[in-house]
């Protein structure tokens, strides 16, 4: 079900008029709308808030516009055909990546100008007159978007240059990881506060951040920061909020039927129409089935080794992967003539089955074009998410009762009603149950761009990822574009290893 078309059209074209795009390291950030009298009043308060969502839907907003995150993971593969995007992707298949690497630099950009567009309402905001109430839920969402970005930034590379107001200086060092986590901190909680419950929106608001929202996101925050107590306190205010529950079908909630339903905490509204200026989002379109039937190029193919590591019979394996034959909404997947079927590791005896072609459900759209995938909301943070996220944080609190509580749930809506399958984990120790709540995160979310952070987070990247080329003390962290690094003159160091 689509809400608020109308006014995300409206809103997004008229914005991309005013939205200055320069490197803020580079130019001045001062365009259009961060002249001296905008925002005003109320409309333009609106316009420039809604402005900050913006970026949300651009396609360097995701990893520099492919789905990186999966493919530097034993969850995927590059994907598409063999040559389409080799000599880019395959340095992230292989950790051969550099600092002049194809899309780190658009990504940086993507989330700095996404940084820019807060930082225009929270220094401009408070002085527009208007109900206080309102005004901060303006601000709010300002804030709650910040933290996003600078939470997008500091986890990919570490310590960056704070930005804060709208006229910062040409040449900006890094501040510390420290200084940037608690700048996120600051504005997640200021978010917290003033952000209303998901029940007070209407459905033409669908899309906006919520208080859940920025408790989840401090939940989440927390955690890679493993401030267990925190991460519990915060998991637990969104659970007990009785804003949220899961959907009872797992695949339903990935469907354009499950936009917005009650799991959604977060997720990016987009519409079906090619082109970001348009309303629409190309997430999905990446990664789309590639050839019979044409809906998208087909990167972030599902490995064999993600195959194999779900439950003998959980239903969230078919939903998660696409396989060649099967049929979707009365259409039958072919696939994509210059890609084979069977990939090999070991050509030219080929015996060993390195992939199959094969793609990813969570992103498909019933349609006859590729102009359908364009209308995918990217779920940024589920219920679910919520769930496992308290389960940890419980466990790590040596509060194991409460945490197979909520790690059981997420298993029990998994098997929809199929006692015979994924029995409830009953572990009292510590170490194994959090090995299984990972095991758990790696078969709720695979594909949604979460198995890299979660393996460096919990130290267990090298071993799961070392086969690939992961090493230990550089991969953790992303390099600075190379372009960054030149324009700020010797201002922002390199990242180790690089």
């Amino acid at each position: 079900m689509k809400f608020n078309t109308l006014f995300k059209i409206l809103v997004f074209s008229s914005t991309l008029t005013i939205v200055a795009c320069e490197d803020f390291l580079n130019e001045s950030p001062q365009g259009n709308l961060t002249q001296e009298f905008f925002p005003s009043n109320e409309n333009e308060l609106m316009l420039a808030t809604n402005a900050c969502y913006n970026t949300l839907r651009g396609w360097f907003y995701h990893s520099g516009g492919y789905p990186i995150m999966d493919i530097m993971t034993d969850d995927a593969y590059k994907g598409s055909n063999p040559t389409d995007q080799a000599s880019n992707l395959n340095a992230f298949e292989d950790f051969t990546f550099t600092p002049g690497q194809d899309g780190l630099d658009r990504w940086w950009n993507a989330l700095y100008e996404g940084v820019k567009l807060c930082n225009v309402v929270i220094e401009k905001g408070p002085a527009v007159v208007l109900d206080e109430n309102k005004k901060n839920s303006y601000l709010a969402q300002a804030h709650f978007l910040r933290g996003l970005y600078y939470f997008d930034l500091v986890r990919a590379w570490g310590g960056v240059p704070l930005v804060l107001d709208t006229n910062p200086a040409l040449t900006l060092g890094r501040s510390t990881e420290e200084e940037v986590y608690q700048v996120i901190l600051s504005d997640l909680e200021f978010a917290a506060q003033h952000l209303p419950l998901r029940s007070a929106l209407t459905t033409a608001e669908y899309g906006r951040a919520t208080k859940g929202a920025a408790q989840a996101l401090l939940a989440k925050v927390y955690l890679f920061r493993k401030d267990f107590a925190n991460a519990e306190k915060y998991a637990l205010e969104v659970i007990n909020s009785n804003q949220y529950s899961l959907d009872p079908s797992f695949s339903h909630t990935f469907s354009i039927f499950g936009q917005y339903n009650e799991e959604s905490v977060f997720e990016i509204g987009s519409v079906e129409f090619e082109g970001t200026e348009n309303g629409g989002s190309q997430y999905a379109n990446t990664q789309g089935v590639r050839g019979t039937p044409n809906r998208g190029w087909g990167f972030n193919r599902p490995s064999l080794d993600l195959m194999d590591h779900f439950e003998a019979g959980d239903p969230r394996k078919e939903s998660t992967i696409i396989f060649l034959g099967e049929t979707i909404d009365g259409i039958k997947i072919l696939g994509d003539g210059s890609t084979p079927d069977v990939t090999y590791s070991d050509p030219p005896a080929s015996t060993i089955v390195k992939e199959i072609e094969c793609y990813t459900q969570k992103v498909w759209i019933p349609g006859i074009s590729t102009s359908e995938q364009w209308g995918h909301n990217r779920r940024l943070i589920r219920y679910a998410d919520v769930l496992l996220m308290a389960a940890e944080a419980l466990n790590e609190n040596n509060k194991t009762a409460q945490a197979l509580n909520y790690l059981n749930a997420v298993r029990a809506r998994a098997r929809e009603g199929n006692n015979s399958i994924l029995p409830d984990v009953t572990t009292n120790a510590q170490a194994e149950l959090r090995d299984r709540i990972l095991f758990e995160r790696r078969s709720e979310f695979a594909m949604e761009g979460h198995r890299f952070y979660d393996l460096v987070r919990t130290g267990r990247a090298a071993a799961v990822l070392g086969a690939y080329g992961f090493q230990t003390g550089k991969h953790e962290r992303f390099p600075i574009p190379q372009t960054e690094v030149d324009i700020s003159q010797g201002a922002i160091s390199q990242n180790p290893g690089w």
